[in-house]
């Protein structure tokens, strides 16, 4: 087939939906289809091979200032290269990209006004590169924050268009008013416009569907899958002096305070005395007081030495880091639709401690670890210390969520799950 696939950058920030994409167009062209894979505002970044095109759509800074300046959006296309070149993108985004939905309420209603916003110059820039290449059978575009691209795609290449729900209501949530009624009712009313939806988690197809309208049957769940390059079933430590992790994006959202509270907890109580927790995932500039703060509560504790901080790893420095771990936890303090930390962590046989909320449940179950009481830093230290005092059992569960893993959630499983969607709709297309 040949597939034409949107991918959000996210500037210098390791982004689960970023990753996931990017993933899965490398296992489709490795399947052998035709896959372009086109970035929109940033550059793409990975913690492993990159599939996506030198060329940047939607670059940031263009659409930054096309929101901010009616000169800038009567101006001609061509005037615009300086700012999106993939170098000159990169150099403002390694200086932080501002996500804060409470900032970015205007734009997001701008862009999903589509050709009626004021990014529209950068639409028609999209649309005129698009027309110069064979139309593909399918075209992506990866969440519902870019559904206004759905229609102008459609028009412009005769093909179906199929979106993928990955966490955008996270975004979506936070937005104030009135952008966050204005941005629902567009997506809503253009959801119509998709032929397909692919959601990443049943969790997420049912809470979708009821959140943004869309018909259920429109929706397929394409489990995620998780490369197992370099993952290895590792040596667990010993009760007596365990190794609980986190892995994720460094902010209140993921949880870190809670599993650096429910471990402070249990040595207050005089219990797991010589546990550890190590934290890996990426750290944005403004979340870099959020990080001194979980430093300074073990600092006060007595036990400084207790926490570590391994920064942003790539794939290599990831897996490593995985197998120096004997649990993992994940406390997100939100309804996670993905969870793509835990299958790594159970790809490499870590079991995993998470919520009972979002898509954990469906993740994790008895095979691959815990669940807890969301929210709750006592719920979570009782479910840490249960695991260390039934330690042979917890390790038990963590081999059974490797072979979970390998048997059904891997990249190789989710492109063929997903080529059965995209055949599907490229036929009933036609």
């Amino acid at each position: 087939m040949k597939i034409l696939s949107l991918i959000a950058g996210a500037g210098d920030m390791y982004c689960g939906s970023c990753l996931r994409d990017n993933a899965l167009a490398g296992e489709l062209k490795r399947r052998g289809h035709e896959l372009t894979l086109i970035p929109l505002y940033t550059p793409v970044r990975t913690d492993g091979a990159g599939y996506s095109e030198p060329r940047v759509f939607f670059g940031g800074i263009s659409v930054y200032l096309a929101q901010m300046s009616g000169l800038f959006r009567r101006l001609p296309k061509f005037l615009d290269t300086v700012w999106d070149l993939p170098g000159v993108i990169k150099a403002f985004a390694g200086r932080g990209v501002e996500v804060d939905p409470n900032h970015l309420g205007a734009l997001t209603v701008s862009i999903l006004q589509g050709e009626h916003g004021r990014q529209r110059k950068e639409i028609e820039h999209l649309l005129h590169w698009l027309g110069r290449m064979p139309p593909p059978d399918v075209v992506t575009i990866p969440y519902t924050l870019l559904i206004s691209l759905a229609r102008p795609l459609r028009q412009a290449t005769g093909r179906p268009v199929v979106c993928t729900l990955q966490g955008e209501e996270f975004f979506l949530d936070g937005l104030r008013e009135p952008y966050k009624s204005q941005a629902l009712d567009l997506i809503r009313r253009q959801v119509a416009d998709v032929d397909a939806f692919i959601a990443v988690s049943r969790y997420e197809r049912e809470f979708m569907s009821s959140y943004l309208a869309i018909p259920r049957e429109k929706i397929h769940v394409v489990r995620l899958g998780v490369d197992t390059a370099g993952s290895a079933l590792r040596t667990p430590g010993t009760p007596e002096a365990p190794v609980f992790g986190f892995l994720g994006r460094i902010a209140p959202e993921k949880g870190l305070h809670l599993a650096a509270g429910a471990l402070l907890q249990l040595r207050a109580r005089g219990e797991l005395r010589r546990a550890t927790l190590r934290a890996a995932g990426y750290l944005a500039p403004e979340r870099r007081g959020y990080l001194d703060e979980q430093r300074r509560r073990f600092r006060d504790a007595g036990c400084e030495d207790a926490f570590h901080y391994a920064g942003a790893p790539d794939w290599s420095g990831k897996m490593a880091f995985l197998q120096g771990l004997d649990l993992i936890a994940m406390p997100t303090a939100f309804d996670e639709p993905k969870g793509l930390p835990a299958l790594e962590a159970l790809a490499n046989g870590v079991p995993v401690i998470a919520p009972r909320r979002g898509a954990f449940p469906e993740l994790i179950g008895e095979a691959g670890g815990y669940l807890f009481d969301p929210g709750d830093a006592s719920s979570l230290a009782e479910t840490m210390l249960a695991a260390v005092c039934e330690w042979d059992a917890a390790m038990h569960r963590g081999r059974l969520g490797h072979a979970r893993v390998h048997a059904g959630w891997t990249l190789s499983h989710m492109a063929a799950q997903t080529e059965e969607v995209f055949r599907d709709v490229a036929a009933r297309a036609r």
